[in-house]
């Protein structure tokens, strides 16, 4: 289990990294503030494709062009250098976790968390392509609420669709995100998949990130790149590489502990909504 590392966290509901009413943690860290190597940065980048530089030797994977994976691959990010923001407008300390700000709005309440990203992601997508009967999501109680239900006949605007977020944000959480994946193999991995775990016993809470793009060589190795949100609820953010800072781009033969600048995961908890 990660220490604290983002001060005395918020609470307002159960939903994304478990529950609302506890705190998540994170791991310490002496680490200062530090500047990504401009190897890596594209400074003027304006989606992740374009912000990030493959390593030597590795070509992006292509993708469908109505692809959930091409989604993300083309999220739009702010300025190179901007700082994560809280709900409330506060800033989140770089301190080696991340090395882009994903631009979308997240709301004024403390909802959007870890989980939420991920849905809201998937949401957004599924928005964005007129799929209004597959977005859906699971409860903690065990229901599901589907926004054509939730809309009760009125046409779907941008405007519902984050009312109705923040309804699912309100009444879901890691759990039952979790149980709403399917779990795949890691060799396996592609863009828009989740490494998702519930909360280990003991704790209240789990965490949740997605893969927003991957690439290759041509010895078939591959790399991905990851995205969360945390607590208290903020921005979505491109993830830096503890193991090699500075870097955006994970190796998929990482072995039995995927280690990320605020939470570990297993190979056994990569899912997919697909």
């Amino acid at each position: 289990m990660k220490p604290l590392l983002y001060g005395i966290l918020m609470t307002v509901s159960i939903a994304s990294c478990q529950t609302k009413e506890s705190a998540e943690p994170t791991k310490t860290s002496e680490k200062t503030e530090v500047n990504e190597p401009i190897s890596w940065i594209i400074p003027t980048g304006k989606t992740v494709e374009t912000r990030f530089n493959t390593p030597e030797g590795f070509t992006r994977t292509a993708m469908d062009g109505n692809s959930f994976g091409l989604y993300l691959r083309n999220l739009p990010l702010k300025p190179d250098g901007s700082k994560v923001k809280t709900f409330s407008g506060e800033i989140k300390p770089n301190y080696q976790t991340y090395l882009a700000v994903v631009d979308l709005p997240i709301g004024k309440k403390n909802l959007h968390q870890c989980a939420d990203a991920v849905m809201r992601l998937r949401a957004d997508y599924l928005f964005s392509q007129s799929r209004f009967n597959e977005i859906s999501f699971r409860q903690a109680s065990g229901k599901t609420l589907s926004y054509s239900t939730w809309l009760g006949g009125k046409t779907a605007d941008k405007t519902n669709l984050w009312t109705y977020l923040e309804t699912v944000f309100n009444t879901a959480n890691t759990t039952s995100l979790n149980q709403q994946l399917t779990t795949k193999p890691v060799k396996s991995l592609e863009i828009g998949d989740v490494f998702i775990t519930g909360p280990p016993p003991g704790q209240p809470f789990g965490h949740a990130i997605i893969v927003v793009d991957k690439c290759i060589d041509n010895t078939g190795k591959v790399k991905f790149m990851l995205a969360q949100s945390y607590m208290p609820a903020q921005e979505i953010q491109i993830l830096d590489n503890p193991t090699t800072p500075g870097c955006p781009w994970y190796d998929l033969d990482f072995g039995q502990n995927l280690d990320t600048p605020e939470w570990d995961f297993s190979p056994y908890q990569l899912k997919s909504f697909e």
